[in-house]
């Protein structure tokens, strides 16, 4: 129990890596994408659009009336991820399933997301869900490419 204690906060914040990563690729295609779109607007879209496909939406009222305003062109790029992004495909599906797994842990599921990723072509279901220490070691291979602060390494685990 101790363990899953510790393991849950830092497999949360591989996805948050993950998420990070895809955020900038997505921000950066949808401003080469929209260039008469201020940063400011690319940004917003890219969270929106994670935030739908995580099923973690922002709560706060001004993102709720920007993804409300967007929904149309959300949903139109959310349907062009697997393709335009071939290269995320496989850590999008596991941060998706770790997700999911952490909250089944904490006591709840969101089976929808994942049906959701399933049906727009993100989400491979012939790849096996990682095991925490392969799910860490691609989200620091990654995110060290990009740049971005890692979990720590000191944590062992017995590939449950």
């Amino acid at each position: 129990m101790e363990l899953e204690n510790r393991l849950i906060p830092i497999l949360r914040d591989g996805v948050a890596v993950i998420k990070m990563i895809f955020f900038r690729k997505l921000r950066d295609h949808l401003a080469r994408k929209h260039s008469g779109c201020d940063a400011v607007y690319a940004s917003r879209l890219s969270g929106a659009i994670i935030n739908e496909l995580f099923g973690t939406p922002n709560t706060d009222p001004a993102f709720v009336q920007f993804a409300r305003e967007n929904e149309d062109r959300i949903r139109l790029e959310l349907d062009g991820i697997a393709e335009r992004f071939k290269e995320m495909r496989i850590p999008l599906t596991d941060a998706l399933r770790v997700q999911f797994l952490c909250d089944s842990c904490e006591g709840s599921t969101n089976e929808a997301t994942l049906e959701r990723a399933q049906a727009i072509g993100i989400l491979m279901i012939e790849r096996d869900v990682p095991l925490p220490k392969h799910f860490l070691s691609l989200v620091r291979s990654l995110g060290s490419a990009f740049g971005l602060v890692l979990p720590p390494d000191d944590i062992e685990f017995d590939n449950r």
